[in-house]
């Protein structure tokens, strides 16, 4: 009996300890995220928008651009914004994806190219932000990343679910895309098995 009730009293301690972790890493992310009415757009003059390179157009009113050397960002630091209208959110964009810049916000894939450069854009986040409201979103949808070269809008043309060790959502595009990754099911208690894709083309740049 003595035994069964220290058993008992290390499981409810570790399940406080537990949900205590939860909640704090709960609030954590959801203080990144910022409630907004109209996602905000670039406020470039007409002379500014003259002056900025734009590359092929796959699309009508697509284009895409190339950062400079000195506009990289650095791991770590947060270099754009994901306005996500349809959610009303908005959440800073930083670079690296590991567990330190993902607990800053969503983090870009360093393999991938920057958002509006031609290829595959990649950006992975975790449901305990407003990711766990993505299921909400449709085919249609606008993504709109504002960066130092401009806001680039996206519109979601494919969605669907597969396997955390699928590495086909990294590949390579011959034009600009942007993925947005994020675990599945969203209200899963402990580390998901599965990933949320969202594959969006780049509509505008503004």
């Amino acid at each position: 009996m003595k035994w069964d009730k220290m058993i008992a009293l290390c499981l409810v301690i570790g399940g406080t300890g537990y949900a205590s972790y939860s909640l704090v890493s709960y609030y954590q992310q959801a203080t990144l995220v910022q409630t907004i009415e109209v996602p905000p757009v670039s406020h470039q003059t007409k002379q500014q928008e003259q002056t900025i390179p734009t590359g092929n157009s796959h699309t009508s009113g697509e284009q895409w651009v190339i950062y400079p050397q000195e506009a990289h960002p650095k791991k770590g630091e947060h270099f754009a914004d994901l306005y996500i209208p349809r959610l009303k959110a908005v959440l800073p964009i930083i670079e690296g994806t590991n567990e330190e810049e993902l607990e800053k916000g969503v983090g870009h894939f360093s393999g991938s190219v920057l958002p509006g450069e031609p290829d595959n854009t990649v950006l992975s986040g975790h449901r305990d932000t407003v990711f766990r409201e993505m299921g909400q979103m449709q085919e249609g949808d606008e993504f709109h990343v504002q960066t130092s070269q401009g806001t680039f809008i996206y519109v979601i043309r494919k969605m669907w679910i597969t396997d955390e060790d699928d590495r086909t959502v990294i590949v390579s595009h011959d034009k600009p895309i942007l993925t947005v990754t994020t675990c599945y099911p969203f209200r899963y208690i402990g580390p998901a098995p599965q990933r949320y894709i969202m594959q969006a083309e780049l509509k505008q740049r503004i």
